[in-house]
């Protein structure tokens, strides 16, 4: 099986990622991040997930680059990450009552072919009607600072919602698994 390398820092995708049982390296990118004039959430997240995968394909002869984005999207506007408490709260009683889509960006390249297959998958969280006690009491217990939305939906951050739709509730964390597992495939990779 040829190498597979996340193109990627995070620990959340890697902790996904090693769901999968397949061994793995990881290798930052370097890249502006930065959305161009006019480009919609979508565009931006394949954009950027095909460009982590060619940025660290340059230095690695050979291999599957996995290269993944995320963007949080409420009333029109990109959530990033929050940072700080304050931010974290202005974000969660934004979302109170509305629904939250989430598109996360997909791809995976073959660095000696250059064979590239990308995509978007959506996910949405629908919020329960907030009130800004529950939000301190949730950033109290799980300060969801380095996460676009301010919450982790793997923790205490379900508590706030009333449902999700969607296909992968692993892109929520910022890996789609299912799609993941289809995209390997197209490269011969077998999960299980």
């Amino acid at each position: 099986m040829a190498a597979i390398i996340l193109a990627s820092s995070s620990r959340y995708r890697q902790q996904l990622l090693h769901k999968l049982g397949l061994d793995f390296d990881c290798t930052s990118p370097d890249i502006d991040e930065s959305p161009r004039p006019g480009e919609g959430p979508q565009a931006l997240v394949r954009r950027l997930a095909e460009q982590k995968a060619r940025a660290v394909a340059t230095g690695i002869p050979l291999g599957l680059i996995i290269g993944s984005d995320q963007a949080c999207v409420n009333q029109g506007r990109i959530l990033g990450k929050p940072g700080t408490r304050e931010r974290a709260r202005a974000q969660l009683l934004a979302a109170s009552g509305r629904v939250v889509t989430f598109y996360t960006g997909l791809a995976v390249l073959d660095a000696a072919s250059g064979e590239l297959h990308s995509l978007v998958e959506p996910f949405a969280v629908h919020f329960r009607t907030l009130n800004e006690t529950q939000v301190d009491r949730y950033l109290d217990r799980e300060p969801a600072l380095d996460c676009a939305g301010a919450f982790k939906c793997e923790g205490l951050g379900i508590s706030l919602f009333e449902r999700m739709d969607g296909r992968d509730p692993n892109s929520l964390v910022g890996l789609p698994l299912i799609g993941l597992v289809e995209l390997l495939a197209r490269f011969g990779v077998e999960v299980p």
